[in-house]
């Protein structure tokens, strides 16, 4: 069964009426995920087991161009939440539009912040966010071998 996909308001009730109203710890996770690969996959289950619920945002397409430049994504937001949705371990997504899941960090304040290997707990971007409501970080997943934009490019070029 996949996890839903809400709005942020939706996401808001939902966590802060049902899940910790049952004394469940959150975590978040956060990307583009735009050509879903093995790093992505193994980013979210290690997330997952950070805490009893993991929320995944995923940048909405607007977001995503100005990180990501022109032809990017490739992929529309509601496909990109859709499948990622159906990873184990995931317990709901939200598509956020910011070019920054800082401010839906803000109004979330899950116990957890997941970041994947390419990060340090120092250098995650919205670690001054989680630490300032008390949460912590977490580094997650493997080691930083898989991109997308490297993907796309030997598509295009047909590498092997």
């Amino acid at each position: 069964m996949n996890a839903p996909i809400l709005t942020e308001t939706e996401l808001l009730q939902r966590v802060a009426h049902d899940e910790r109203a049952a004394g469940k710890t959150i975590a978040f996770a956060n990307g583009v995920f735009d050509v879903l690969h093995v790093g992505h996959v193994r980013y979210l289950q290690d997330a997952s087991k950070e805490a009893d619920i993991l929320v995944v945002g995923v940048n909405g397409d607007e977001s995503v161009r100005s990180l990501k430049g022109e032809g990017r994504p490739v992929t529309n937001e509601r496909e990109r939440a859709e499948v990622v949705s159906a990873i184990r371990g995931v317990s709901y997504v939200v598509i956020f539009h910011d070019s920054s899941p800082a401010r839906l960090i803000a109004v979330l304040k899950p116990d957890v912040h997941c970041k994947g290997t390419d990060y340090t707990a120092d250098t995650v971007p919205e670690r001054e966010v989680v630490l300032a409501y008390g949460g912590r970080i977490a580094i997650v997943g493997d080691p930083k071998e898989h991109s997308t934009t490297v993907l796309l490019r030997k598509m295009r070029n047909d590498e092997r």
